[in-house]
């Protein structure tokens, strides 16, 4: 009789968070040029709801009042979000730098297992040749975004565990300043470091450190922090 009596209350309680949490829109936009941000992961860490922003920086997230959503994308600060009340929502996210050319600035980042740590993106990707509903679903689209963007978030944490201060100190005589900023400025791609073996790199960054050397001293250093 009790196990019953426990399992009706803890259905009720079930029923009754799931009814709770409701879809929260908004945007998320550049902090002082108001561009919308594409492609920003959003991440509720009390209930492991996770989306992206549209193309118009648009997004939709199942959550509920006392979560904390957590903002992040390449480039940009990290922000965070109390939900007090489920109103449409406006996030501005900061530039951690200027961008010089096609490379953006990255830290050190921890190692990333997506696959491990949301296997139901995964599952809800998967398209089924006699499951229409798997083709054309907002869920399983949604999905495979998800799925690129985790791909290409490994991919850009292979080459910053790779193309490092430590490996890349050893080669070239830099330190410092000069260290990040070569690092920065001459960033392989992971296509590139895939289809090249060891020495292959050890010669892209000696070449690359000679380049390097025959900038004028004002064309080694990084742009300035941004201030919105």
């Amino acid at each position: 009789m009790k196990k019953l009596v426990y399992s009706i209350i803890l259905f009720v309680f079930t029923i009754s968070f799931a009814y709770a949490q409701e879809p929260l829109k908004g945007t998320v936009v550049e902090s002082g040029s108001n561009t919308k941000l594409d492609n920003v992961f959003i991440r509720d860490i009390n209930n492991k709801q996770i989306t992206l922003t549209d193309k118009n920086g648009d997004f939709s997230i199942r959550t509920a009042t006392g979560h904390t959503l957590v903002f992040t994308s390449p480039g940009y600060i990290s922000d965070t979000l109390y939900v007090v009340d489920m109103r449409t929502k406006r996030v501005s996210l900061t530039t951690k730098a200027i961008a010089l050319g096609q490379v953006n600035i990255r830290s050190t980042r921890l190692p990333f297992d997506p696959q491990k740590e949301y296997p139901d993106v995964y599952e809800k990707a998967r398209v089924y040749a006699f499951s229409p509903s798997t083709w054309f679903s907002k869920s399983g689209k949604d999905a495979r975004r998800l799925k690129r963007f985790f791909r290409k978030e490994a991919e850009e944490r292979h080459v910053d565990e790779v193309f490092n201060k430590v490996y890349v100190g050893s080669i070239v005589p830099l330190k410092g300043q000069d260290l990040e900023n070569f690092i920065t400025l001459y960033r392989p791609s992971y296509a590139f470091l895939r289809s090249n073996n060891s020495q292959s790199v050890v010669a892209y960054i000696n070449d690359s450190y000679k380049k390097f050397i025959a900038l004028p001293s004002d064309k080694r250093s990084l742009p300035p922090l941004s201030t919105p």
